[in-house]
């Protein structure tokens, strides 16, 4: 059975699928990444991962998988193929699309985790059929997708969606970036907990605390989490009117707070909107599988350059929180 090797990679664990040719999700496994074994080993993993889903498909499909698509974090450079640079991680410079490559013997393409996942929405998820979207996962930072005509920007540099780095607090709080007042210090899951953590004197607290205690009714943590969404709408609302996407979607784990985050963020988004088209606001819809899906997509574009047309994978049976998926 035709089928590719989809594999997403994140600071502590891979998720990996084969997908079939009608989009089927043959088999899906996770791996643990193996950081603190430092940079070398992480790549080796990797390696190893791919290679045993590429035998499983050789093993119990009757064929080698036809093309491997790998979502990573960090800086990209999707156009060499080069894994730039990962803090998490520990690497720089890593020539991963020719390492599977070589590993393989199958084409790779290699892609960035947030833009890869933001591909993944576009054309199977919440901004399915929208020419123009946006994707804003809101987790230990913030980051971006622009989706146009079901394929997603990379930009000159590999830079092109980094929402989390636009200045919406003029000399406010530092940023690992070295700008000050970024979005992602004041609207990210993690300065939400942050914030939260402080005002109520618990340093376990998080933002899921956060959102609880706003549905409660808490007047301190009101406080804080309209102070986030405040950030995170002025924020958007300087992309919407560079980008003016038709949908806008958010996701990561603040999103999980439902209503409790999109009630008061369309109210504060919709506050600033002047000459600007009112884009659709919704959560994301794949959740932690979305980048793995993408890289999916990106496998079976290498051999279908009208990828965006092509049948998307089947993805109602996918629960990531199923351990019958989940191998050792």
């Amino acid at each position: 059975m035709r089928h590719v090797i989809a594999l997403d990679v994140g600071g502590t664990g891979m998720k990996a699928a084969l997908v079939g040719d009608d989009g089927e999700l043959l088999h899906r496994a996770r791996r643990a990444t193996g950081r603190e074994r430092g940079p070398d080993a992480v790549v080796g993993a990797i390696l190893d991962f791919a290679a045993e889903l590429h035998a499983y498909g050789v093993t119990h499909y009757g064929a080698p998988a036809l093309a491997a698509g790998i979502a990573v974090p960090g800086i990209v450079d999707e156009e060499r193929g080069v894994a730039a640079y990962a803090a998490n991680l520990g690497w720089k410079d890593v020539p991963l699309r020719a390492l599977l490559a070589e590993r393989l013997g199958v084409p790779v393409a290699l892609g960035h985790d947030v833009r890869t996942g933001g591909l993944a929405e576009g054309r199977i998820g919440a901004g399915k059929g929208a020419d123009r979207f946006l994707f804003v996962p809101l987790g230990t930072g913030i980051a971006g997708a622009i989706g146009i005509d079901g394929r997603v920007e990379a930009g000159a540099h590999g830079f092109a969606g980094e929402i989390g780095h636009v200045v919406v607090r003029p000399g406010g709080t530092p940023c690992p970036c070295g700008q000050h007042g970024c979005l992602e210090r004041y609207a990210s899951a993690s300065a939400v907990s942050e914030a939260w953590a402080a005002a109520c004197g618990d340093p376990a607290a998080d933002a899921a605390d956060c959102a609880k205690a706003v549905a409660s009714g808490d007047p301190e943590a009101v406080r804080v989490w309209q102070a986030a969404v405040d950030a995170l709408a002025d924020g958007l609302v300087t992309a919407l009117t560079l980008l003016d996407p038709r949908t806008l979607i958010i996701g990561g784990g603040l999103a999980e707070a439902g209503e409790v985050l999109f009630s008061p963020l369309r109210d504060a988004v919709r506050r600033r909107v002047t000459f600007q088209k009112l884009p659709t606001i919704v959560p994301a819809a794949l959740g932690d599988t979305a980048g793995c899906l993408g890289a999916g997509l990106l496998a079976r574009d290498l051999l279908d350059p009208a990828g965006p047309g092509s049948p998307a994978p089947d993805t109602t049976d996918l629960d990531p929180t199923d351990p019958s998926e989940v191998t050792a």
